[in-house]
């Protein structure tokens, strides 16, 4: 299975035969009070050096949202998108819970982005989808069904992937626009969390020949050395299928090359390689 993004030139290719490729998260309020505040006051300056750091940090796809009490995603959001892509040559994943800023943001996208996400909530694929097709997007489905909560058995939520599927089909989108993702929760309140996430992992990508998507640093919240656990929880993702995960690229970019290098998907080390000498330039710049 191979996943096509398109930025304005720059192809981005998603397959268990190629290496990881990084989705930027930090183009995103949650979390970050400072940005929260300049989204409010209408200040967008901050966007495009995101999306330029995150890229020299490896990632080739960024996510964005501007997702915040007091924004205006609709008119904002198309704003944000074509900063990222007057500021960097790359596919963009548009998020937003918003059906009509959704579409705002592809309106504004170069090539084939990516849009942040579907669910298996009844509601949400019959407003989701049809925007996808409409505008030949390829989508992120999160493993969650509909009204029952986030299931914490792994055949619950494979079923889930497959219903979207189904419902996908239903308007011309192919397997190879969906990236699955096998949800990751807070392993603080259930120790068993990162298990189940691996395990569903290993169905979609056994079963469904899926590629996948994943915020793993979501296992992480509320424990101490976060950075510590997103890098030993990406090394068991990855492992298990997952190869396009919304990260931050200038923490775990390297981590990330490591894993590929190890799996065999970096035949003379060079990817690996090339990273370290880039991150080391990118700490002598910050000094």
């Amino acid at each position: 299975m191979q996943t096509e993004l398109r930025g304005i030139t720059s192809i981005t290719l998603i397959s268990p035969n190629e290496p990881t490729v990084m989705i930027g998260e930090r183009i995103n309020p949650t979390g970050r009070k400072a940005f929260t505040a300049e989204l409010q006051a209408g200040d967008l300056s901050r966007i495009a050096k995101d999306a330029q750091s995150q890229y020299a940090a490896g990632a080739r796809v960024i996510d964005v949202n501007v997702g915040a009490i007091g924004v205006d995603e609709v008119a904002v959001l198309p704003k944000a998108v074509e900063l990222v892509q007057q500021a960097i040559d790359v596919p963009v994943s548009i998020d937003s819970a918003n059906p009509k800023a959704l579409e705002a943001g592809l309106k504004a996208a170069k090539g084939r982005p990516l849009v942040n996400s579907v669910n298996g909530e009844v509601d949400k694929l019959r407003d989701i989808l049809p925007i996808v097709a409409a505008y030949d997007a390829a989508v992120i489905a999160l493993c969650l069904p509909d009204g029952k909560g986030i299931p914490m058995d792994p055949q619950v939520r494979f079923a889930t992937a497959e219903r979207i599927l189904e419902a996908a089909a239903q308007h011309g989108i192919a397997p190879d626009r969906i990236l699955f993702d096998p949800l990751s929760t807070t392993i603080s309140t259930d120790p068993n969390s990162a298990l189940v996430t691996l395990a569903t992992a290993r169905l979609l990508r056994d079963k469904l020949d899926a590629n996948m998507a994943i915020g793993a640093s979501n296992a992480s919240f509320g424990m101490p050395e976060r950075e510590l656990i997103n890098i030993a929880f990406m090394t068991q993702l990855i492992s298990a299928g997952v190869n396009a995960p919304i990260c931050n690229p200038n923490k775990i970019a390297l981590a990330v090359r490591a894993i590929d290098l190890l799996l065999g998907r970096d035949e003379t080390s060079m990817g690996y390689i090339r990273m370290y000498r880039v991150l080391e330039k990118l700490k002598v710049q910050a000094v």
